[in-house]
């Protein structure tokens, strides 16, 4: 019972890393790297993210700037960027690219509120369907009588501990995203 619960856990931190990492690319007020760290280049016969072939910074108060190892990519990931969904225009320079990012406007600001709520809601849908995985485990150690029903009752008070400890955990990062997106 406590590999499955382990299991569990572990798939809820997955989930919240993924959900992390997902919202990262949604543009707050100011530039960040997350935004185009991980745009797939096509480099030396195969994608990469763009954080392995170039170093990232951010020029305040609305620049990114890129400047990859190797100058003879500069054309695939100015080309990555401008196909990237992101509606970004980069700008090559000699070794450099740079991205002036605009200021965003209070109808953008909704439209990626809406869109942080629309991957928080996905993050807790996956949170129930592991919750459900977990549960038809336990309940199936119970009719093989590997586990007493006190186990399977005490498993599954464990597993929606857990489901409300990573749903608040997913709230949390949907609150400190949207105060950074709102904030000018």
């Amino acid at each position: 019972m406590q590999e499955i619960l382990n299991k569990f856990k572990s798939q809820l931190e997955k989930t919240l890393d993924f959900f992390k990492n997902d919202i990262a690319v949604l543009r707050a007020g100011r530039p960040t790297p997350a935004l185009v760290e991980n745009i797939l280049i096509d480099a030396y016969g195969q994608k990469m993210p763009l954080q392995q072939l170039a170093v990232i910074s951010v020029s305040p108060p609305n620049l990114i700037l890129i400047n990859p190892w190797d100058k003879n990519v500069i054309e695939a990931i100015s080309k990555a960027i401008i196909n990237s969904q992101l509606g970004l225009a980069p700008i090559v320079e000699q070794d450099f690219i740079r991205i002036a990012l605009p200021q965003m406007t209070q109808e953008k600001r909704e439209q990626l509120i809406k869109l942080l709520h629309e991957k928080s809601e996905h993050a807790r849908i996956s949170v129930r369907n592991e919750r459900e995985d977990a549960s038809k485990h336990l309940q199936r150690m119970e009719k093989e009588k590997t586990i007493s029903e006190d186990e399977w009752f005490k498993g599954k008070e464990n597993i929606q501990k857990s489901v409300d400890e990573y749903n608040i955990k997913i709230k949390e990062t949907t609150e400190k995203k949207e105060e950074e997106i709102r904030t000018l």
